[in-house]
């Protein structure tokens, strides 16, 4: 079902937010505080969705929030003072002024808004609203493409699509010619992590989280490859066509490169000419 997550330290590694130990998981799902169409979502809810249950709230928990099963989302987000707030609605406008104005209370100095939902207008805010109301020390990320938001005196507020084009390529390519038939956890923290790996320090200081498109063949071939690295070293990897699995094992990471550029797709046409008879 959809719903809003509200995440408290959220600067906590994804690393441990994906291990496949219980510890992980409970600490990663410590950090969310998940919200419905009705309300705060808790263990003592009845019909609670199978995929949301993991994140039911404990009764002790909440009480120490001051806050009660069913709470609304402006609640949740004063008692809780998250560092992300996270939109999966669809559900336009729903990070209402006084959502917003109460994410100034985060516990984060650069609290992070992320309206994923599409299209435009079901996002849950526009960046226009999220800097006017927050301010301009946030960072804000979207399901649909907006404009970056000019807040005055040359500063910039920017505006980051969180476009599936940045990975979805590399993971496919990479378990492809892994010949992997399982992807793992780790398979894609290695994309995730190779994709942040673009970004330098001045870009993030600067509310930019994504790097520019232009550069995507490069960053599918990169993420490409790790993904294969860390399918070889989880020891998923079969080999593909002619590429044996003994083989792949012995590549070195520029060897892999190499591999992955051999194997992608590039758009080239021929010109055709039609002559009259």
């Amino acid at each position: 079902s959809a719903g809003i997550g509200v995440l408290n330290a959220a600067r906590k590694t994804m690393g441990r937010m994906l291990g496949d130990t219980e510890v992980a998981f409970e600490s990663a799902r410590s950090q969310f505080w998940v919200v419905d169409a009705n309300g705060l979502i808790t263990e003592t809810r009845e019909h609670i969705d199978p995929d949301a249950r993991p994140f039911a709230r404990k009764v002790k928990e909440i009480e120490r929030q001051g806050l009660i099963e069913g709470s609304t989302l402006v609640d949740v987000v004063k008692q809780v003072k998250p560092d992300v707030l996270l939109g999966l609605s669809a559900v336009g406008g729903l990070f209402s002024k006084e959502v917003l104005e109460a994410l100034k209370e985060s516990t984060s100095t650069r609290p992070a808004i992320f309206p994923m939902s599409n299209p435009t207008r079901n996002a849950e805010c526009t960046p226009k609203e999220a800097f006017s109301v927050v301010g301009e020390n946030i960072v804000f990320g979207s399901g649909s493409p907006f404009r970056n938001v000019d807040l005055g005196n040359g500063r910039v507020g920017h505006c980051n699509q969180a476009n599936n084009m940045f990975l979805f390529p590399g993971i496919g390519l990479g378990t492809l010619l892994s010949g992997s038939k399982f992807i793992s956890d780790g398979m894609l923290q290695a994309a995730a992590e190779c994709l942040a790996e673009y970004m330098t320090e001045e870009e993030v200081l600067q509310g930019i989280i994504y790097p520019s498109i232009s550069g995507i063949r490069e960053i599918t071939r990169e993420v490409a490859a790790a993904v294969i690295k860390e399918a070889v070293e989880e020891d998923l990897a079969e080999g593909y066509r002619d590429m044996d699995v003994r083989v792949l094992r012995k590549l070195s990471q520029g060897e892999i490169r190499s591999f992955v550029t051999d194997n992608m797709w590039y758009p080239r046409y021929p010109t055709l000419v039609y002559k009259q008879d």
